[in-house]
């Protein structure tokens, strides 16, 4: 008997049909493609243009702007449904969850009309370059520079860890207006990347979500239009990076539950079927024991979990409860797939085993979206 996951309290009818929808172009476009995509480092362009075709792109965009019309709640369906399926090329949380959400909270509405609909179809796809090679966290201290010239902003700068960066037809872009402003100095720019002076750097070689196009991003003299700016008014950027990051940790929690389910469940299954000193390895009083512990890890996780997704379908999820959720799941998905290597033994190590790749995927649920130290952080400022 597999782990028994609870029908989430936020869950419909309609919400089903989306995740036989995902699960069946998962298991046809995404999966049997995931060995070839981790050598290459990248997956297909083509999957955007297909996932559009079928209509999971921009689930939660409006429809006025080619989206699905949908809530918070088709998107996390989506992602858990990816999370499940061991997936860990399509960066479609980054373009579906976040890019997106910035354009249709910030951009003009003239660039709404212009950008969404082509997110939507997968005509182009959105990435977000935040980090640079000495900042990581500190978005504070970032040195990509955009100086007012005319009617165009000049960007020069130099951005890393970017998901969706090969592949990325608009890309937006953490940068300084105001040098010497800190915080307040800080704005969100759309560039797209045919851009004169927008170039791509390395595809980088990551530890785990090995398909993934994780790229480098550089600006020099890049002149993009002054409509692109997200907002009405330079330095908002900080602002908005604040208010939409409870979302972005939000379907980090989502991913790292639904990975931390599917994880239990391979090594229950594992469990039943190797034996070891002529009994099944379940049989063991210890194997039992910590799965018992794993299930109920799963349980309590994915009981907050929904209690995050009710609040935020209501509009009321904070700062610190996104934090939570964040900081609680990642945790505990790192500890509890950790443990379910140990049970595999040896196999558990071996990257044809879905649990070795999952092992390596979830490390870096507690790095981005915010370090766990961050969350902590952030936390106890409210305490």
């Amino acid at each position: 008997m597999p782990l028994q996951i609870q029908k989430s309290s936020w869950s419909t009818t309609e919400l089903e049909d989306l995740r036989e929808l995902s699960r069946s172009f998962l298991q046809k476009e995404i999966v049997p493609h995931q060995e070839r995509w981790a050598a290459e480092k990248k997956l297909d362009r083509e999957i955007w243009t297909k996932a559009g075709e079928v209509g999971l792109l921009c689930l939660s965009i409006p429809e006025e702007y080619g989206g699905g019309g949908g809530t918070f709640a088709h998107e996390a369906v989506l992602y858990e449904e990816q999370a499940r399926s061991g997936d860990n090329a399509w960066g479609v949380t980054v373009h579906n969850g976040i890019v997106a959400h910035y354009l249709l909270s910030y951009a003009s509405e003239d660039r709404k009309r212009e950008w969404l609909p082509k997110l939507a179809s997968g005509e182009f796809v959105g990435a977000i370059a935040m980090t640079e090679p000495g900042t990581g966290s500190d978005l504070q201290s970032i040195k990509t520079r955009a100086v007012r010239d005319g009617d165009h902003y000049v960007l020069n700068g130099a951005k890393t860890f970017i998901t969706n960066g090969f592949h990325a037809d608009l890309v937006v872009v953490a940068c300084k207006t105001d040098p010497d402003a800190g915080a307040q100095g800080v704005s969100l720019i759309v560039v797209e990347t045919d851009t004169p002076g927008f170039r791509r750097g390395r595809v980088l070689d990551k530890v785990g979500l090995k398909g993934q196009d994780t790229a480098e991003l550089f600006f020099d003299d890049v002149r993009v239009p002054v409509a692109n700016l997200l907002g009405d008014a330079e330095g908002q950027g900080f602002v908005q990076l604040m208010l939409q990051l409870p979302q972005e940790r939000l379907i980090i929690a989502v991913t790292a539950v639904a990975g931390l389910e599917a994880a239990v469940n391979l090594t229950i299954d594992y469990t039943k079927e190797r034996t070891a000193f002529g009994r099944p390895i379940f049989g063991f009083q210890n194997t039992k024991f910590k799965l018992a512990e794993a299930a109920t890890e799963a349980a309590v996780s994915r009981a907050f979990l929904d209690q995050c997704i009710e609040r935020h379908l209501k509009g009321e999820l904070d700062v610190q409860g996104a934090a939570m959720a964040k900081l609680w799941t990642t945790e505990r998905v790192n500890k509890v797939v950790d443990e379910c290597v140990q049970l595999f033994g040896g196999y558990g190590y071996m990257t044809e085993y879905p649990i070795a790749r999952a092992w390596a995927d979830v490390r870096i649920s507690r790095i981005f979206g915010g370090t766990s130290e961050i969350m902590k952080e952030i936390i106890s400022r409210t305490l």
